[in-house]
């Protein structure tokens, strides 16, 4: 065990160079492990939504030091227990590596693919792009934009270029798949776009005390069009969505849900209702978690994703056959509401 706290002294010198203030903190892999049950413990937000029981999470964890040799071990050990919360906003940051959680999206259908989409039979070559927006004319003369992220600013000159762009076009599709998510603040401009009055969309939460289940009472959201980029609740919208819409972008279809003209297709959201927050360890490294939850009007979770108004998937077929069936089935519904 000498040689492992060695490595450890050793591995906070090179982490914390910098900091010229000393820690009285025993940085032993023990100590480290225990300050990581700690800070979920007391901040954490989604225990009893998971039915995690935290403590029994520690004590399976902590037998599994006797065997590591160097820190990648200690990481191992702290991500195994984190893994067990499978949250996708859950991540530990090290000078080495980053860990994180994938069980959330596994099992689902990926619905998504961007050979398809930008092959000739639907956007091609014919698109513009700007900040993570992908935008082209498809077919029945349909504005397509892929939001790929939410992590960059948006500007309302960018839409309103966008909007004139569109001026013939008889209505839109907004494909959010594959967003991992990104600046919550962008994700509800976009939204607030469809909306012609300010409306209540959700509940928020603060955590209180230390206690699983301390927390404040529900906080309103609202989505308010004077934040809007542009005006599009004219549009005959549909947002497309899978799994891995995630995040900000699990928000972002929260908030379009009641959009006046907008349809919601595809799989499931990935869920992510969870404001992240972060926090240092003794030895160092990061700890992100979910801390702040949301929920939707009906005050029910959305940390687990959020269904979408009709559920469409590509299969193995659509695939060989180059088909992106939940962007065929958006066309449908434009063409109908258009007609």
């Amino acid at each position: 065990m000498k040689r492992i706290i060695t490595i450890f002294i050793v591995a906070i010198a090179i982490a914390g160079c910098t900091k010229k203030k000393e820690t009285t903190v025993n940085n032993s892999p023990k100590e480290n492990l225990r300050a990581l049950w700690e800070i979920l413990d007391e901040r954490y937000c989604y225990f009893e939504e998971r039915g995690i029981d935290w403590e029994g999470v520690y004590y399976e964890s902590a037998p599994k030091l006797r065997n590591i040799q160097s820190v990648y071990g200690l990481f191992n050990v702290m991500k195994e227990m984190l893994d067990t919360l499978n949250d996708g906003h859950v991540n530990l940051y090290s000078p080495f590596d980053v860990s994180s959680c994938s069980g959330w999206y596994e099992d689902y259908p990926r619905d998504y693919s961007s050979d398809i989409i930008f092959s000739d039979d639907y956007i091609g070559d014919n698109y513009k792009r700007i900040n993570g927006i992908y935008y082209g004319i498809i077919q029945r003369n349909i504005g397509y934009i892929y939001v790929s992220t939410f992590s960059n600013t948006f500007s309302s000159t960018t839409f309103k270029y966008i909007d004139y762009y569109f001026r013939k076009t008889k209505g839109l599709i907004i494909d959010v798949r594959d967003n991992g998510g990104g600046s919550l603040e962008e994700a509800e401009r976009l939204a607030a776009c469809f909306h012609n009055e300010k409306i209540l969309v959700g509940y928020i939460r603060h955590k209180t005390g230390k206690g699983h289940s301390d927390f404040s009472e529900p906080e309103a959201m609202y989505v308010d069009p004077a934040d809007s980029l542009i005006n599009w609740t004219q549009r005959p919208t549909v947002v497309l969505t899978n799994r891995r819409s995630y995040s900000a972008t699990n928000t972002f279809v929260m908030k379009m849900q009641n959009a006046p003209n907008v349809t919601i297709i595809g799989g499931r959201t990935g869920g992510g209702g969870g404001m992240p927050l972060s926090q240092e360890l003794p030895i160092g490294w990061m700890i992100r978690f979910s801390a702040v939850p949301m929920y939707d009007c009906d005050m029910k979770t959305i940390e687990f994703g959020i269904d979408p108004d009709e559920e469409i998937h590509i299969t193995d077929e659509d695939y060989v056959n180059r088909r992106d069936a939940i962007i065929d089935r958006a066309i449908e519904i434009l063409d109908k509401k258009t007609k």
